[in-house]
């Protein structure tokens, strides 16, 4: 157990293992942050993307053609 300690500890010592760790944290908060907001949002999204595919199917997307 106490070379463990000593491991960490000197980890936590060296500016690469401080960065590391605080990067780690950052992603870990961004993506919790995207599966909240995915959970929180994803009933209204599905209807978004319906309602656009709905305009889609009966948009007449046919490119104009030229007349000379």
């Amino acid at each position: 157990m106490k070379a463990f300690v000593s491991k960490v500890s000197a980890f936590a010592r060296e500016e690469d293992g401080v960065a590391l760790t605080e990067y780690l944290i950052l992603l870990g908060l961004l993506t919790g942050g995207v599966i909240a907001s995915v959970l929180a949002i994803g009933d209204d999204l599905s209807a978004a993307w319906k309602t656009w595919e709905t305009f889609f199917e009966g948009a007449d997307l046919d490119a104009p053609t030229l007349t000379p």
